[in-house]
Order: structure tokens, then sequence, then C-alpha cells
């Protein structure tokens, strides 16, 4: 992260890292369901990283599988959509505290590599392709330590959750 980006979030009010408690302003998420635990680097309108700590007590684990606990893939997907959303509303300077959400429009290019177990800790990586009105797409991968996890091409788009 640049100087320059640290100074453009510092205008829009953003302090990284983003822990759970700012997280919430960008995520409408809440337990057993957000699934960032902190954004630690992001430049506006490009790119952003986070992370999330994958334990032993998540509810998930319950059943998929109780003798062989393995993330499921589709949450993978579900934690690189929530870091690409915090980075939409950190680039258009509005958050889901002022009514404002981000909803998933599409999922292309998924990949997943190897297995994401408790003890890992899952990067999360996103950068924002291309944006059209309230359309944004992303290039997503998610890593453990070096290895790459999953990946994938996202699209999400922006509701104004007081207009129905």
């Amino acid at each position: 992260m640049t100087a320059e980006d640290h100074q453009a979030l510092a205008d829009q009010g953003v302090s990284l890292p983003l822990r759970f408690e700012a997280l919430k302003r960008y995520l409408p998420h809440r337990y057993p369901f957000m699934l960032v635990d902190r954004v630690t680097d992001c430049s506006s309108g490009q790119w952003i990283s986070g992370y999330k700590n994958v334990t032993i007590n998540e509810p998930f684990f319950q059943g998929h599988f109780p003798e062989q606990p393995i993330m499921p893939g589709v949450l993978i997907v579900e934690a690189l959509a929530q870091v690409s959303g915090v980075l939409a509303f950190i680039s258009r300077g509005i958050s889901a505290a002022d009514g404002h959400l981000f909803l998933f429009a599409g999922v292309d290019k998924v990949r997943f590599r190897c297995p994401v177990v408790p003890g890992d800790k899952l990067i999360l990586k996103s950068r924002l392709l291309t944006q059209k009105r309230d359309v944004y797409k992303f290039e997503c991968k998610a890593y453990v330590e070096d290895t790459l996890a999953a990946s994938a091409e996202l699209m999400i788009m922006r509701q104004d959750s007081r207009s129905k």
C-alpha cells in the first residue's frame, strides 16, 4: 500500500486495518455469516486484502464433515464476495449502516484448489475488474499461506435497501 492509498482512505475516514466493529459498518452480515475477520490493505477503486481465521467452532463444521472438517467452497466464495463488497462500499464512499447493500449478482470461473480446514488463516484478495453503474465485477483469490485455495470472478450490484 502506498502513502497515497493511506491518505485517500484517511480522507474517507477509513483507517486500516478494519477490525470487526469497523467491518460492521460495511457488511450487513452478522454471526454466523460474517466471513471476514479483518481487512488489512486496500486501494479504493482498485483492490482489497483481508482474512478469515477458520476455527473448529464454525457452525458449518458440524455437518461438513464431522470426521474431516472442510470449509464449504460456497462459503469461501461468499467470503470473497463479502471482502469485495467492502471494497465497493469504500470505493463509493457509502456504508451498509446508511442503508445501502451490495448483493451477489453472479459468479464465474470458480476453481477450488485445496481444502480449507480448521486452524487455517484464509487470505482473501479481490481486484476490481470493471464497474458499470451499480454493477461491479471482481477477480478474487483465496489463499492458505502461499497456496491458492480458490479463485473466482464475481459480480455484485448495489441496492438501496431503503427503496424496495
